[in-house]
């Protein structure tokens, strides 16, 4: 495959409103409104850059799609994942298991939002 496998990713929420404080607080960068494409739906964009490396996508609220219990966890580049690590708490969320080596690969730290999903720090 000549491009990444992931194209766009989406995390699902009850309140957009603290859901768009936590990671707001914790990556420090503003989230977006997008015009939703059917009714019943709320979308705030994550920051994009499509010159660069990575992908972005969405916290989105509709009806039906509750938050959490999922087993899909989306990693977040940091520069060190222990700076946005420590805004955790203070956002309102919870840190799951603390920075931590994954070898080679770099280091990761797991933490839950205000919405119950779990996503991950990496760093290298």
């Amino acid at each position: 495959m000549p491009i990444n496998p992931v194209a766009w990713f989406e995390i699902y929420v009850q309140d957009i409103a603290r859901a768009k404080r936590f990671y707001e607080q914790v990556f420090q960068f503003e989230l977006q409104d997008l015009a939703p494409p059917f009714s019943g739906i709320e979308l705030l964009a994550f920051p994009c850059d499509q010159a660069t490396y990575g992908t972005t996508g969405t916290l989105v609220k509709m009806e039906g799609c509750p938050s959490g219990g999922n087993s899909t966890i989306i990693y977040f580049h940091c520069a060190d994942c222990a700076v946005e690590e420590a805004r955790v708490h203070d956002a309102g969320g919870s840190v799951h298991r603390a920075k931590m080596s994954i070898g080679e690969y770099g280091y990761i730290s797991l933490v839950m939002d205000t919405e119950g999903n779990m996503i991950g720090l990496h760093s290298m």
